[in-house]
């Protein structure tokens, strides 16, 4: 054993190793001698340059008009289209719902624009087209600029069309539709008694529109005749009494279609507002139910064939079929035509336990299921009005004062069941 058994020293890989020597050339040895380069060689190399250099240019002209070409096929194609105003006249109608391509092709079967492309595009790029195009029949001419037929048609005052309100009562359709066309009066309801059969109304209406007018606007054009407009109304209500499984629904609320076409137009005229007519249904649904007499001042109203909130304890005596103080169930027939909103509220009321409601004032419907609480709700409502007459001008009637049209309804808004006046 020597002593460097016992102190072996440093090894390389312990901090402060001697750095070992690099391999390779050792010291002093003579440097490796490099031969010069070969001329042909370096042509060579150049000549391989230049190919990939053409190449690369070839290659890349190729790529630029493929691209090129690319681009112009995403490009949108022209679209035909006419200059200028236009000349001559032509009627064109446009039907409720009707979208942008139906209106625009009903333009270029009668010749007012050259292409459906060039009317889309323009009232696509228009923010004052967006939802502005009315139901109606427009008066344009032929050979017009897209933009042209389109700022004629965003003009509401350029749509000759109907406009039948929420809730109005045959009567009162009957009176707007002779107007419109110029007819003497009361040739509408002639038309409408005398030619029911030509109308398309359902076998259980027993020929009665009432119900089956739906509220909407409807395209009039020069050679449109009474019995026409009353036809669409009939159409257009048929395929709202049609959606939603109405048939199924109204089966389990207990109801024909009809019956609850007939709810519908009472929810119409009792409620003071959209967001009650689910409750006012539930009322009509719970009464029918338990037997009880409806009550309805709406249908009082229509027996009389006025518009009014005050009914009296005499009026609730009425030898009526559309008395519903003294008969119980729905009425014979629906008593105005209802919109989509008293459909929706009759095919899907509102859950509760209400039997009675009133309107204490406009916008403060009370729905409770105690008989006391809405006696008390009635005369605070008996109350309201008294103070209304009070103030109102001596020269205006007394009902006309705080009168409230339910959502453009015929019927004001109702007292509700069992709060006729004394």
């Amino acid at each position: 054993m020597t002593d460097q058994d016992f102190h072996p020293g440093l090894t390389p890989g312990h901090l402060g190793a001697p750095v070992l020597e690099p391999e390779g050339r050792p010291p002093s040895a003579p440097r490796p001698r490099f031969d010069a380069p070969d001329p042909h060689r370096r042509r060579n190399g150049l000549a391989c340059g230049l190919t990939a250099l053409a190449l690369i240019a070839v290659f890349g002209g190729i790529g630029l008009t493929g691209y090129t070409w690319f681009q112009a096929q995403r490009r949108p194609p022209a679209a035909a289209d006419f200059g200028g105003q236009g000349t001559g006249s032509v009627q064109v109608s446009v039907p409720e719902g009707a979208g942008l391509s139906q209106i625009a092709s009903a333009l270029v079967r009668n010749g007012v624009v050259a292409s459906s492309l060039a009317f889309t595009r323009a009232a696509k790029g228009s923010a004052a087209a967006a939802g502005r195009i009315q139901p109606g029949t427009y008066t344009l001419k032929q050979k017009m600029s897209a933009v042209a037929a389109l700022a004629v048609l965003i003009d509401p005052a350029n749509a000759n069309g109907l406009t039948i309100p929420e809730g109005w009562r045959g009567y009162q359709i009957y009176a707007a539709v002779d107007k419109k066309l110029g007819l003497p009066d009361g040739t509408t309801q002639r038309a409408a008694q005398e030619q029911g059969a030509e109308l398309g109304l359902p076998d259980f209406t027993n020929g009665s529109p009432e119900g089956y007018l739906f509220p909407a606007t409807y395209s009039v054009t020069d050679g449109t005749t009474a019995i026409d407009l009353l036809k669409q109304m009939v159409e257009r209500a048929g395929k709202e009494y049609t959606r939603d499984d109405a048939g199924v629904v109204a089966q389990n609320l207990g109801q024909s279609v009809y019956g609850l076409v007939t709810v519908a137009s009472m929810v119409q005229g009792e409620a003071d507002n959209t967001e009650d007519m689910g409750k006012v249904a539930r009322v009509i649904y719970n009464r029918l139910a338990k037997g009880m007499p409806l009550q309805l001042d709406s249908t009082i109203n229509y027996a009389l064939g006025r518009s009014t909130l005050n009914t009296s304890v005499t009026e609730t005596r009425l030898d009526s079929p559309y008395n519903t103080y003294l008969h119980p169930g729905l009425p014979p027939t629906p008593i105005s035509n209802p919109g989509r909103q008293a459909i929706m509220a009759a095919l899907d009321p509102t859950p509760g336990d209400w039997l009675y409601f009133v309107t204490v004032k406009p916008g403060d419907t009370r729905f409770t299921d105690s008989f006391d609480v809405q006696q008390r709700n009635v005369a605070e409502f008996n109350a309201n009005r008294a103070a209304a007459k009070q103030s109102a001008p001596a020269s205006a009637p007394a009902s006309a004062a705080a009168s409230v049209p339910a959502s453009g309804t015929a019927s004001g808004a109702s007292s509700g069941p069992g709060a006729a006046t004394p």
